[in-house]
C-alpha cells in the first residue's frame, strides 16, 4: 500500500476529466475537477479547497501541468499519456516538490506502447511496469 496525501490526475481533455470525476464520484471518493471550461472563480476555489486538503484528489487537464506546487502531493496519474512529450515532465514533476518524492503512474493500454517507448527515447529513461504484486515496490 501507498501512504497518498494527495493525487492529481491527468487526462488529455475535458470530456474525460467529467467522465472520470463523474465515476469516481459514483464511487464514493471525493474529488475535485478543473480544466478551461470552469470560470476563473470556480478554479480558483477549486485550487483553494485542494491546497488546504479539502479534496485529495484532483482530476484536470493539462492547465495544471506547468506552474502548480502544492506540498501535499505526493502521486500523479497520468489517466492518458500526454500529447506533447514534453508535457510528461512537467506533469510528473508535480509529486514530489520542495526535494521529497514522489510517484508517478501511467495507465497504458497497447495503443500507447509506442508512445510510452518514445517518451522512454525522448527521457533517456526506463519506465518500469508495476509489480503485481505492490507490496515489491522499494
Amino acid at each position: 500500500m501507498m501512504e497518498i496525501a494527495q493525487a492529481i490526475i491527468y487526462c488529455n481533455s475535458k470530456k474525460t476529466v467529467d467522465f472520470l470525476t463523474e465515476e469516481m464520484t459514483k464511487r464514493g471518493f471525493v474529488v475535485s475537477s478543473i480544466h478551461s471550461d470552469l470560470q476563473q472563480q470556480d478554479r480558483e476555489k477549486v485550487m483553494r479547497e485542494f491546497r488546504n486538503g479539502a479534496t485529495r484528489v484532483l482530476v484536470t487537464t493539462d492547465l495544471l501541468a506547468r506552474g502548480i506546487d502544492v506540498y501535499q502531493v505526493s502521486l500523479v496519474i497520468n489517466y492518458d499519456l500526454p500529447r506533447q512529450r514534453e508535457t510528461y515532465i512537467h506533469r510528473i514533476g508535480r509529486s514530489g516538490r520542495f526535494g521529497r518524492k514522489g510517484t508517478a503512474i501511467n495507465f497504458v493500454t497497447p495503443e500507447d506502447k509506442e508512445e510510452l517507448e518514445g517518451l522512454q527515447k525522448f527521457y533517456n529513461t526506463s519506465i518500469e511496469e508495476l509489480p503485481s504484486d505492490l507490496s515489491q515496490i522499494k
